[in-house]
């Protein structure tokens, strides 16, 4: 991670260690053959990995003070947040090849971390503190969310595949959670995503002094908020379902990653300068 500025109390090679040790724990729990270890794999791994949040984003045992909110710092917190997620309910609901992609995806910030870890920056306020928590809450959820689309697609494609695809699970049943429930829930994460979207965009509108409509992080961060509003209005009024639904989930998911940790990549590693 942070390898060239670290204080004597970090030292390289132990936050080297860390990337290292989580990284085996993340392929560990990412093996199919190795289930029974996988899921305590998986909370090690994320357990490291937390600790590597905190050297990268927090600063913590670094020199300067402040915070690491470069797109690949931000992309390894949302995906420790959903693992999280997972982990809380894998204890009601196993889902192993869930685990499996998750696992792998934190690897893979991990490394991206690792490679660009992004500026430190000084915090000038609580506010800005504020709205960079909703904001990767944000992400955090409507990340679970999609992960559920992604189950309720695969079920529904089974269901209505032939026998060629193999044996079907129960009526009613994705991956040993009943189709309705799983819907439910991933409409709850929408919502939730939503609502902490909302919260976010109104407090940076409030709380910064020259807010800039124009800036790539607010046009992209607007047009998602757009679609899933429009999602949410058309599952409320019209019933939207099935795969229309998570259509739109999808690219309102998109529109979100580029409007900050997209637009950070074009300028950080594209550009080779901080974003703005």
């Amino acid at each position: 991670m942070i390898l060239s500025t670290a204080s004597p109390t970090l030292a390289p090679g132990g936050v080297l260690l860390l990337v290292v040790v989580a990284l085996v724990l993340y392929a560990l729990a990412a093996l199919p053959w190795l289930r029974r270890f996988s899921a305590a794999a998986l909370v090690g791994g994320w357990m490291l990995h937390g600790v590597l949040l905190l050297i990268d984003i927090a600063g913590v045992g670094m020199h300067e003070p402040g915070a690491r909110l470069g797109f690949a710092p931000v992309l390894s917190l949302t995906v420790w947040l959903v693992i999280a997620v997972y982990s809380v309910e894998n204890q009601f609901v196993p889902l192993p090849t869930v685990r499996q992609w998750l696992a792998l995806a934190g690897g893979v910030v991990i490394l991206l971390g690792a490679v660009f870890p992004g500026e430190m920056r000084p915090i000038s306020s609580q506010w800005v503190e504020l709205h960079f928590a909703l904001g990767v809450g944000a992400y955090a959820l409507f990340g679970a969310a999609v992960v559920h689309a992604l189950l309720l697609d695969a079920a529904e494609r089974r269901l209505r595949s032939g026998p060629r695809a193999g044996p079907r699970p129960p009526p009613g049943q994705a991956l040993g959670m009943p189709l309705l429930q799983l819907e439910r829930l991933t409409f709850a994460f929408v919502l939730a995503g939503f609502c902490v979207l909302t919260a976010a965009i109104a407090l940076g509108v409030a709380t910064t002094v020259q807010w800039h409509w124009m800036n790539h992080k607010v046009v992209f961060s607007i047009m998602a908020w757009v679609v899933f509003a429009a999602l949410l209005l058309g599952r409320r009024l019209r019933g939207w379902r099935g795969r229309h639904a998570t259509r739109w989930l999808y690219v309102g998911a998109v529109l979100l990653l580029l409007g900050y940790a997209g637009s950070r990549f074009v300028f950080e590693v594209l550009l080779g300068r901080p974003a703005p």
